[in-house]
């Protein structure tokens, strides 16, 4: 009974935390798609746009699920890692880089049957995987500080840019020619040119700590940073580093995502909860607060898709692990 009226009450909550919503809400739950035997914390996604494939890295299972979206089940699953993390697709050559925490690997598999494909040692804690916006490169983010270029087609390790200490997110601008770092142990956003493989600047954000999701907004011209001491989202103009605004969102943000095509922002909380934010004026407005399940925090918008895929992790209350699936609306 406990539990049934604190689900009532976080119910409540997002209903009154919503103002305007028509028929639907901005995000409906359009389907929850079963992992099966997955134990433990779910980490990143990585996407297969033209083969329907979504990438899921279980971490506490030691495993990767590879997901049909069309038939919306598991059809494959990748074992024998160790703390799977990061996950990035590189389409030309059908390849999924795999980055896993514990021994500092990166594993590459590659083809319609994901064959293994290499290995590269780089460090502890590889984790997130980006994609270079101006050449064949897989970005990864390792070790007590460390970004390494790989090459895409090879895997060999091509450069390594050294910060403060341990990056968390990083994105590239929209032209490819800058990349933009969570550093939170340094408490900075620190900013780096790809092509000279150093640091060139650094943002220092004030009033706030342990800033892990990062995301930019191409069409504002914005640098979208989230912390969680206290929980907030901080907007930084990404041609100066000038604070712009900044609003409270919910608490142990892991992802954000930025909804072009309806200028929304998507930040998904381990607290349980999905915020959704628009632009008005110069800041932001909370347009939704969407209650997930707890320790749900990671997630992927795919524009290609139109959805937002939700990590929801085995639950103490006998539901199993899954992906659940969000269709933006309207």
């Amino acid at each position: 009974m406990r539990y049934l009226g604190f689900l009532l009450a976080t119910v409540a909550l997002a209903m009154t935390t919503i103002p305007g919503w028509g028929a639907e809400p901005p995000l409906v739950l359009e389907a929850k798609i079963p992992l099966g035997a997955v134990k433990g914390r779910i980490d990143h996604f990585a996407v297969d746009v033209a083969h329907q494939r979504l990438f899921v890295a279980e971490l506490g299972n030691d495993t990767v699920g590879v997901i049909n979206l069309k038939a919306g089940t598991v059809t494959h699953r990748l074992s024998g890692l160790d703390e799977p993390q990061g996950l990035g697709y590189f389409a030309a050559t059908d390849t999924l880089f795999v980055a896993n925490g514990s021994d500092g690997s990166v594993r590459l598999y590659r083809g319609p049957d994901l064959s293994p494909a290499g290995r590269i040692a780089l460090g502890s804690d590889a984790d997130n995987v980006r994609l270079d916006r101006k050449q064949p490169r897989i970005w990864v983010r390792y070790g007590n500080g460390a970004l390494a270029a790989l090459d895409a087609t090879s895997g060999k390790k091509l450069m390594e840019i050294s910060f403060k200490a341990h990056p968390e997110s990083f994105r590239f601008n929209a032209a490819g020619t800058r990349i933009f770092a969570n550093v939170p142990d340094a408490h900075q956003i620190a900013i780096v040119d790809p092509t000279a493989g150093k640091q060139i600047a650094t943002i220092a954000p004030s009033g706030a700590h342990a800033n892990f999701p990062l995301a930019i907004d191409a069409g504002a011209g914005r640098i979208l940073s989230v912390f969680r001491s206290p929980p907030r989202l901080m907007a930084f103009d990404v041609a100066t580093g000038a604070p712009i605004a900044a609003i409270d969102v919910c608490g142990d943000a892991d992802d954000v995502f930025v909804d072009a095509k309806r200028r929304r922002v998507y930040v998904s909380c381990g607290a349980g909860a999905i915020d959704i934010l628009v632009p008005r004026d110069n800041g932001y407005e909370r347009l939704a607060h969407i209650a997930t399940a707890a320790g749900a925090r990671t997630s992927l918008f795919v524009p290609e898709l139109d959805r937002l895929y939700l990590a929801v992790r085995a639950s103490l209350f006998g539901e199993p692990a899954a992906v659940w699936v969000y269709r933006p609306a309207p």
